[in-house]
């Protein structure tokens, strides 16, 4: 999760020490009228560019807030933050909401879930790009509207030089959100965070967007933070997968480690929950039980023990101890009171429910 001196090129040339994004210890909470609902409790990470981070997990996880804390999107008056946030050297946790705003756009760029509700109604689609790429470069309109063709026509939409004066009510979902993609785009940013960006989309759009995503990332060895439900997403673009639950990091690892030997109970639970081509079709899936903790009032212990499938290996420790976050295997860590043999045993358990509940088959 620790990078060596690497060169930052996108400015001045001059190397950044350590990796590109590192967050540190990121507390996000807002206070209610019913507690302090603590989104995000704790999180760190690092990104190298040239890499992709993919954060998954269910609803109300913490990804989109650790996102737009990232982008200093979140009001401070609504919002208690602490914690380091760097991009490229630059301290973003209490720093002058000017010098964010002339980083974002720049240095770094977001693609958000709902393009509908993100571009403004009463504005042509090519009037917002045009405005993102003005604001850092200072060339006349003209030439920014050669730009905005030019984005337009690299995510795919068709007649790129007529549909640049339409709306964006007269674009359909999928349209919208590659829109969206060429108004990040639009200043080239080292840093690109893909919040849900193929939500919308049909599979063989959602290729494409993949497709554009990497190809933006190798043009401009760009660091890439992926937000996704969508553990298929995933599989396709992350080099390193973080897995939130309850706004805390549980599982940190290669994409491949997490895929081919997840560690977490949640994790797993992810993956079992889902289909997989390289099981039996007659196996059944095996979701998590219960639902998310609510984020006023977290479990004592670990707060996914109310679901875990795998705390009476353990006794009381996961209902009484926050589980430290540690090394479980060289470049993998987890939140998680289970050894390895609770572990292996927990996993074979699963893996017997799995078989038990095959289904007759009609006919």
């Amino acid at each position: 999760m620790t990078g060596d001196l690497q060169a930052d090129p996108s400015r001045d040339g001059t190397p950044t020490p350590g990796p590109f994004v590192s967050v540190r210890d990121l507390r996000v909470h807002f206070a209610t009228d019913d507690g302090l609902v603590k989104s995000v409790d704790g999180l760190s990470f690092d990104l190298e560019r040239g890499r992709t981070l993919g954060i998954v997990g269910e609803s109300g996880s913490g990804k989109s807030v650790t996102s737009m804390a990232i982008m200093g999107l979140h009001k401070p008056s609504t919002v208690r933050l602490t914690g380091s946030i760097t991009v490229g050297g630059q301290e973003l946790v209490g720093a002058d909401p000017d010098v964010v705003r002339r980083l974002r756009g720049k240095r770094m760029a977001m693609i958000f879930q709902d393009p509908l509700s993100a571009m403004h109604p009463f504005y042509t689609v090519g009037q917002q790009i045009i405005e993102a790429y003005r604001v850092h470069h200072r060339v006349p309109k003209k030439v920014a509207r050669v730009r905005a063709i030019e984005l337009l026509d690299r995510v795919g939409i068709p007649q790129p030089d007529k549909r640049v004066d339409d709306y964006p009510h007269q674009f359909s979902g999928g349209m919208r959100q590659r829109a969206m993609i060429a108004m990040a785009l639009s200043c080239d940013p080292d840093l690109l965070i893909a919040d849900e960006p193929t939500t919308a989309l049909d599979v063989t759009v959602q290729a494409q967007i993949l497709d554009l995503i990497r190809d933006l990332q190798r043009e401009f060895h760009s660091a890439v933070i992926l937000i996704t439900h969508d553990l298929g997403v995933v599989a396709e673009l992350a080099d390193d997968i973080l897995v939130m639950y309850a706004g805390r990091c549980v599982e940190y690892a290669s994409a491949e480690a997490v895929f081919d030997e997840p560690r977490h109970p949640y994790t797993w639970g992810l993956m079992a929950s889902m289909p997989r081509l390289d099981r039996d079709v007659t196996t059944r899936l095996l979701p998590i039980r219960g639902t998310p903790p609510s984020l006023i009032n977290l479990p004592p212990g670990c707060p996914f023990h109310p679901r875990c499938r795998a705390d009476d290996l353990v006794g009381d420790r996961c209902r009484t101890e926050r589980p430290q976050f540690r090394v479980s295997a060289p470049g993998h860590r987890i939140a998680c009171h289970l050894d390895d043999d609770q572990r292996a045993a927990a996993l074979a358990r699963d893996a017997g429910d799995l078989g038990d509940g095959r289904e007759q088959e009609i006919g």
